[in-house]
């Protein structure tokens, strides 16, 4: 039985600060459950609520067999443990992962989000780097946290697939182009990106929409490139012109 100190608990790591400080998170919905359990993430409880149980008995029976604590609680009560009004009626709490990034020692491409803070935004940048093949990516220290709902949600279960690492700082990528990596960076002035053969190992970023490139990344970019416009739009989503630049590079890196 779940009691109600520890509702309170897992409900209180829906904020960034109670997650930092308990290195837990929680996640909400059946698919991107099934990916946390799938991966190398260490899951602590799953939560239902008692329309879900009711609704989706054979699912539940796939849970059990996981061997992971499952607790059946009321609608209401479930309602704690989500951020969005239609809540989908079954979370789980996983551990966060504590990684250390150092230079790759095979040749790889790798992202780095410059200041990326709205969840959306990120967790579909994840997404587009699950699909295309980018394992790693690195956060600036005022990205957004990946394991934000939002985050998560958009990202559709990807950041359980990634090797994703924060607060790493423009001058942490010096230690890449030392080990011979070529830094590019997205900007609507730069190089036409259907006019590049990108190197193996390369890191590519994308930057806050409002802002830009931050200053003190501009300092080490070898190259800034860009999708060139046919139409009328003063410019492109960060996630959008992410999808349209790692789907050129998966086609020509050399």
């Amino acid at each position: 039985m779940l009691t109600k100190n520890e509702l309170k608990y897992f409900s209180n790591l829906l904020k960034k600060k109670n997650r930092t400080a308990e290195q837990k998170f929680i996640v909400e919905g059946e698919k991107i459950l099934l990916e946390g359990l799938n991966s190398n993430f260490g899951c602590e409880i799953i939560i239902c609520s008692s329309d879900f149980a009711n609704k989706k008995p054979g699912f539940l029976k796939r849970l059990i067999e996981q061997k992971t604590r499952i607790e059946i609680i009321g609608n209401k009560l479930f309602e704690k443990l989500s951020d969005t009004k239609t809540t989908q009626g079954i979370a789980a709490v996983f551990n966060c992962k504590a990684n250390k990034f150092v230079v790759p020692g095979l040749d790889s491409a790798i992202v780095y989000c410059d200041d990326i803070s709205e969840p959306g935004n990120l967790g579909a940048v994840l997404r587009n780097c699950d699909w295309f093949g980018i394992n790693t990516v690195l956060l600036s220290k005022n990205s957004a946290d990946i394991y934000n709902p939002k985050v998560i949600r958009s990202s559709m279960g990807s950041i359980f697939h990634l090797n994703i690492f924060e607060n790493i700082e423009p001058a942490d990528l010096i230690n890449l182009k030392s080990a011979g990596y070529k830094i590019y960076s997205t900007d609507l002035k730069g190089k036409n990106i259907y006019q590049i053969n990108f190197p193996v190992k390369t890191v590519y970023t994308f930057s806050n929409e409002a802002h830009g490139i931050s200053e003190s990344l501009i300092k080490i970019v070898d190259e800034v490139i860009t999708i060139p416009k046919l139409g009328s739009a003063e410019s492109l989503n960060v996630a959008c012109a992410s999808a349209v630049i790692l789907s050129q590079i998966s086609r020509t890196r050399s």
